[in-house]
């Protein structure tokens, strides 16, 4: 399926929170990364009120640095206590988590839902596949996606340059590192 190649560039610190209260569901999606060889860091929270307890460290979390944050939450729509939606509408509420992406990842297919998300200002809204191998490789494509090639807008306000090397080469036809403000050649 995949290889270790595959994570190869992830930032050390990148790490995954999947909130999921279908204890089958967040199985397969833990499987999908261990078969993917994804040897980075994974939380899991039941519900809403538990993913937003681990990202504030509260209650069973507490202690738990706050500002360690995840690089891509997993979240479900469809949950007890507190549902998807709602944990959407508080992180992208909250200064500290509007900037974590956020995939909903979902048996929902309803139009209502995927607009209501997308309107919050999920990153990604993603009809979990039914069958099988396509659900390994969804998980698999989210994650490297969003730990791997996805660029943060944590870089840019604390300066990381992480995988300089992929993403800083020079551009061939401007002989500046890509992404380095400048005239692009059809403006020259």
């Amino acid at each position: 399926m995949s290889g270790t190649d595959d994570w190869q560039g992830m930032d050390d610190e990148s790490w995954l929170l999947l909130v999921e209260d279908s204890s089958h569901d967040r199985e397969l999606t833990l499987h999908a990364l261990r078969r993917g060889r994804f040897a980075g860091r994974i939380e899991t929270a039941r519900d809403g009120v538990e993913a937003l307890d681990l990202l504030a460290g509260r209650g069973s979390w507490a202690g738990r640095d706050p500002a360690d944050l995840p690089s891509a939450i997993l979240l479900d729509i469809k949950m007890p206590m507190l549902g998807g939606i709602e944990v959407l509408r508080e992180l992208k509420r909250d200064d500290l988590w509007r900037d974590i992406p956020v995939v909903m990842l979902t048996s929902s297919a309803e139009d209502r839902d995927l607009a209501t998300c997308y309107a919050l200002g999920a990153n990604s809204y993603i009809v979990k596949p039914v069958e099988i191998d396509k659900f390994f490789q969804a998980v698999l494509d989210i994650g490297r996606y969003w730990l791997v090639l996805n660029r943060p807008p944590r870089e840019a306000r604390h300066g990381i340059d992480a995988g300089a090397g992929q993403h800083r080469s020079a551009d061939r036809a401007t002989g500046r590192a890509a992404g380095e403000p400048g005239v692009a050649p059809a403006d020259r």
